[in-house]
């Protein structure tokens, strides 16, 4: 089992920083991937930014250049700096995590509103 607690989210205008941050906990394979999920009002879930152990990541085209994701494999922490906030950005975000052949773990998801 991996537990996910998320920190961080609120509400900020549009233009605005938040900080998102996320520590896993339990058995953790030392070859993982971490990262961020979101899910807007009406919308599927999708991916926002993932970072692997071999130091791979990856953005969605919507994040690219305004959001950086980054990790501490020794600590099992993965954050999500998001820079220049837009209302489309409002979502659920969901801390994730997942391992080769194993299903994949969630967090219980933090609230990001951009609004004016």
């Amino acid at each position: 089992q991996v537990q996910l607690v998320e920190s961080g989210g609120g509400s900020v205008q549009p233009g605005g920083s938040l900080r998102l941050s996320c520590a896993a906990s339990g058995s953790i394979f030392s070859i993982n991937i971490m990262g961020w999920y979101r899910q807007g009002p009406g919308k599927e879930r999708e991916l926002a930014a993932t970072f692997t152990t071999g130091g791979k990541t990856d953005y969605a085209d919507s994040v690219k250049g305004r959001f950086t994701i980054s990790r501490d494999n020794a600590k099992n922490t993965v954050s999500l700096q998001m820079n220049s906030l837009k209302p489309e950005d409002t979502a659920v975000y969901y801390c994730y995590y997942n391992r080769p052949g194993r299903p994949a773990y969630w967090g219980q998801g933090t609230q990001v509103t951009v609004s004016s």
